[in-house]
């Protein structure tokens, strides 16, 4: 019988986590609490590390034959990062999404895990702490807004739009110097761009329907393959940026996401160009 995750039970223990080891530390941290990694703006910290190590176990206990891949574990053991092509089960965890914007007190951050069996993505989770609902996918049952009282409401994207009618989001931090000069001059043909440094943010918003593009550069497993299955749940053509799809094992080769085919070629072609 292939293994399995209670994607119910999964995001249960997202919120528990938060509640328990994220938002009692949320404008509460010590200078102690909060170290850089790669840089400057790449930051981790006490939520971090002490949600991820709950999720972790619980986790174990639930779930013994999934391969667990956090953030914080993976910064630790570069080489978990390998299972993921070909793995019967793993569970893909960001314990705080947007962690710049927490450890500067902005209430815009998540907590993010995903399903993958086989080398595909099979469930995404997103959980907001601060507004305590999450949006969900299983493959092939559409997205959806869940609240803890069990209300739920069913997402979908925007509908398509001009080019300079286009509002949307980029992440472009991570692009060659020249590249990125070449693609912020590019924007000036969409209406609208802008950041929120929190891809859980800009994937909630995107498979909500409010905007009409998402770009990323850098793809670490935890910060894109919920939001890429919910936004796709939710009726979004997704793909890295030669056209390819994007697959959990993928870390780079860029990722476009769009309220349909037709809208994907044309950012591709006239902004996104590689």
């Amino acid at each position: 019988m292939t293994a399995t995750v209670d994607v119910t039970a999964l995001a249960d223990l997202l919120r528990r986590a938060a509640q328990a080891e994220i938002l009692p530390r949320f404008r509460r941290l010590g200078g102690e609490d909060v170290r850089a990694k790669s840089e400057a703006t790449d930051l981790v910290t006490e939520a971090d590390e002490q949600a991820e190590r709950m999720i972790k176990a619980e986790a174990a206990q639930l779930w013994p034959q999934a391969l667990f891949l956090g953030e914080e574990s993976v910064a630790a053991e570069p080489a978990l990062l390998t299972g993921l092509a070909d793995v019967d089960l793993a569970i893909v965890v960001d314990p705080v999404d947007g962690t710049f914007n927490f450890a500067s007190g902005i209430p815009a951050f998540g907590v993010m895990a995903s399903v993958v069996s086989g080398g595909e993505t099979i469930a995404g989770i997103i959980y907001d702490p601060m507004g305590d609902d999450w949006v969900m996918a299983e493959k092939g049952g559409g997205a959806w807004l869940r609240r803890p009282d069990g209300e739920a409401q069913r997402l979908q994207t925007a509908e398509p739009v001009a080019l300079d009618q286009m509002v949307g989001m980029a992440s472009t931090g991570y692009l060659p110097q020249e590249k990125r000069a070449e693609i912020l001059g590019n924007l000036a043909k969409v209406r609208f761009l802008t950041n929120y440094r929190c891809a859980a943010h800009e994937y909630r918003t995107f498979a909500g329907g409010h905007v009409h593009y998402l770009m990323y550069n850098k793809l670490m497993p935890w910060d894109h393959l919920a939001g890429t299955l919910i936004s796709q749940e939710a009726g979004a053509h997704a793909a890295r940026l030669d056209g390819s799809p994007y697959l959990p094992h993928h870390l780079d080769g860029g990722l476009l996401v769009a309220p349909d085919k037709a809208s994907w070629e044309l950012l591709r072609r006239e902004v996104f160009t590689v």
